[in-house]
């Protein structure tokens, strides 16, 4: 008689203690963080990396509530979307799984009439 061990479930990918934005996702954040600078419209900028949850706040001046925030949730990647554009009101304005078409919210302020 011989005993076999039952083979291991598949699992996903185990997800790290502290979700953090890589690289590439911070270039493209900061990208548009410098323009929106140099547009006088934002001032400062504050990162935070949890447990579920890396957020870029964005602010006018230091001392206030940001004006948005941009968080990852890689939970939420089979299902919203990883990325959203949250507003100083709470409301999501833009959920997705590519982080370029996401911002592009953000992008459509800087684009101003000219009279």
């Amino acid at each position: 008689m011989n005993v076999q061990t039952p083979t291991p479930l598949s699992r996903k990918p185990p997800i790290p203690e502290r979700i953090a934005f890589d690289r590439r996702e911070l270039a493209q954040i900061m990208s548009l963080y410098g323009r929106m600078v140099a547009a006088g419209e934002w001032r400062d900028y504050g990162m935070s990396f949890l447990k579920d949850v890396a957020v870029f706040s964005v602010f006018r001046r230091t001392a206030e509530h940001p004006l948005y925030r941009i968080e990852k949730r890689p939970r939420l990647r089979h299902r919203q979307g990883q990325y959203a554009v949250i507003g100083m009101d709470g409301q999501t304005l833009k959920r997705g799984t590519d982080l370029r078409a996401v911002l592009r919210v953000l992008e459509r302020k800087l684009i101003r009439a000219v009279k």
